[in-house]
């Protein structure tokens, strides 16, 4: 995530790439990733978690740094498809994964101390990330190709051993992966919670750009995200383990608020390092929410032995909803600039938060 931060601005100034190219090729990588989804997620049910996670890691240490070789539109769309592919496997197969281990009580718990490890990582990484990519963008890919491969390593030996906990599922992956979307509980909490992992990529993908646009560098962009992982690794897990016991579905309103008060922040006030800031420390409030208690609402409305399936059909929602985030932030900032886009979100996620308000007794009544 340090260099995926970086690559829009990367595209843009250092290739050459129109900011609205960077923006379809970037929902085209996030659609690829989340109609793959639900048959990698169906089929780790079937096989097993482990076999998918290797081969995920190992592919994706050879494609991520291969955005250095993009000169072209046509190259930029290769790149994405293929990083596409590889994350379609890693997203579902391993939050399963990470399920399979987790005694149903502590899920949350669970994706919490998961997510204050990912949130730490990244804070080691892309503060620093923004002073190398002023220097070079080959530091970056260089260092990311090399964490891969150790993530390639801790599968093959960490991972070796440890039996699935649900009964393996015995349809096809397609037959298996297509059940999701016929679970109204699932795709009544999707059409709702579509709104987090979309503000997610808001975040990561297109303020970076609103940042550099107001004159802001990519040292001043690191630290500030780097920030909002601080927060989000020293409070994740006890936030969660407070929330845990009163369901997933009870404070996800709350999480929507606030990112529109975060984005609100991006809209309406002047110094535009302020804003940045401000704006970014409100969502990781919001981050707190969301980024354990959105798949454990999903782990929650899952049937036994298809686990794999639903987080799948869950990374197709979620993919489709970030990768969208640049693709509409440019058209939006060409029409009504980027202070009219941040409240046009801030809108949005208003009346996300009272629909997740008002659903809530029906999702906790359909919870499994």
């Amino acid at each position: 995530m340090s260099l995926i931060t970086f690559l829009g601005i990367y595209f843009v100034r250092e290739a050459g790439i129109a900011l609205a190219t960077v923006g379809v090729a970037f929902l085209c990588e996030n659609l690829l990733r989340g109609l793959a989804a639900p048959a990698f997620g169906a089929l780790s049910d079937r096989i097993g978690r482990r076999p998918l996670l290797i081969i995920s890691a190992a592919a994706t240490a050879v494609v991520l740094p291969g955005f250095l070789l993009v000169e072209s539109v046509a190259g930029l769309f290769a790149w994405s498809l293929a990083l596409g592919l590889t994350g379609a496997v890693n997203m579902p197969v391993a939050t399963a994964q990470l399920l399979d281990l987790a005694p149903p009580e502590r899920r949350q718990a669970v994706l919490a101390v998961n997510y204050t490890g990912m949130s730490v990582a990244y804070t080691i990484a892309v503060m620093p990330a923004g002073y190398v990519a002023e220097q070079g963008y080959g530091y970056l890919a260089a260092t990311s190709a090399l964490g891969y491969i150790l993530v390639t390593a801790l599968y093959v030996f960490a991972l070796r051993g440890v039996p699935p906990l649900d009964a393996r599922s015995a349809e096809s992956p397609l037959t298996a992966s297509l059940f999701a979307f016929r679970d109204r509980v699932f795709l009544g909490f999707a059409a709702l919670a579509f709104v987090f992992p979309f503000s997610m990529g808001q975040v990561v993908t297109a303020s970076p750009l609103f940042a550099a646009d107001q004159g802001l560098g990519e040292g001043y962009i690191g630290l500030v995200l780097g920030g909002n992982s601080i927060i989000v690794a020293a409070l994740a897990l006890p936030v969660a383990a407070r929330m845990e016991a009163k369901g997933p579905f009870r404070f996800l309103p709350a999480a929507a608020f606030l990112v529109a008060a975060g984005f609100a922040c991006y809209a309406t006030m002047s110094n535009a390092a302020a804003a940045y800031l401000t704006g970014t420390i409100v969502f990781s409030f919001a981050e707190l929410i969301f980024s354990s208690a959105v798949p454990a609402a999903v782990a929650r409305t899952a049937p036994a032995g298809r686990r794999g399936a639903y987080q799948g059909a869950w990374a197709l929602v979620a993919s489709f909803s970030m990768g969208s985030a640049l693709l509409l932030s440019s058209a939006l900032r060409d029409a009504i600039g980027w202070r009219g886009a941040w409240l046009a979100y801030a809108i949005l996620l208003v009346v996300a938060a009272i629909a997740l308000a008002a659903a809530r007794p029906r999702f906790d009544r359909a919870g499994r």
